[in-house]
């Protein structure tokens, strides 16, 4: 697909490419994005892709889109079904002004407020004895879902380190259209990855690029997780 340039600085990514990061598989991300039909009911989508707006044919998502995912993901496997999510997103769009909520650094504070707003008009009382806690909200949804997110100044995220910022791969929506890359380099991580079993080994690898061989081993290492995850 051609990418329009409009698009840069929001990040590019299919849901096949977003499931590799988010472990998320893409039928669910494309059910949470789009909505879905069974049998006379209908599931409206938990939020819009940005990316809405560029009229493509297919589906494809936002760095943003794939930080919402994670915490949306997160609140799920916790127990909110994903109406009482979609719920929470159009809450907590108002409390932190944003459309994209779960990617504010603000929801560290104000997530507790959200939910429970959420599940107290819906009067689960199990879940809100257990959301009521804030120390669960905060180590089990909130930070694991956030971990390793590196904020702008309006507190919404900017960069994802997915290994850890020490491990020098940066998800970054400013640079590649949001591709993993080698920080250091800014190559994609897949290029060089590929380049070295294309080439028969690291060290090839990084003579053909002219990068450091450390950025290939990176790579390499960053690539086979995913293949594996």
């Amino acid at each position: 697909m051609k990418r329009d340039l409009s698009m840069i600085g929001l990040g590019l990514y299919t849901p096949v490419e977003a499931a590799a990061l988010t472990h998320v598989e893409p039928p669910k991300i494309r059910r949470w994005l789009c909505g879905h039909v069974i049998g006379d009911k209908t599931y409206p989508a938990l939020w819009k892709s940005q990316l809405e707006k560029f009229d493509m044919e297919q589906l494809h998502l936002s760095f943003l889109d794939l930080v919402q995912l994670r915490v949306a993901k997160a609140f799920i496997e916790a127990g909110l079904s994903p109406q009482k999510v979609r719920r929470a997103i159009e809450f907590g769009s108002e409390i932190v002004a944003s459309d994209y909520p779960f990617a504010s650094a603000r929801f560290r504070t104000d997530g507790k407020t959200v939910v429970l707003h959420v599940l107290k008009t819906d009067g689960d009382e199990e879940l809100i004895d257990l959301f009521s806690q804030g120390q669960y909200l905060m180590q089990k949804v909130i930070e694991p879902s956030l971990k390793n997110l590196e904020f702008d100044e309006a507190e919404t995220a900017a960069r994802w380190w997915p290994l850890g910022r020490g491990k020098g791969v940066v998800i970054d929506p400013q640079r590649q259209f949001g591709q993993p890359i080698d920080d250091a380099t800014g190559v994609p991580t897949s290029v060089l990855a590929e380049a070295a079993k294309a080439e028969g080994s690291p060290a090839l690898a990084a003579k053909r690029f002219m990068v450091p061989l450390a950025s290939v081993h990176r790579a390499v290492a960053f690539e086979q997780q995913l293949a594996a995850a």
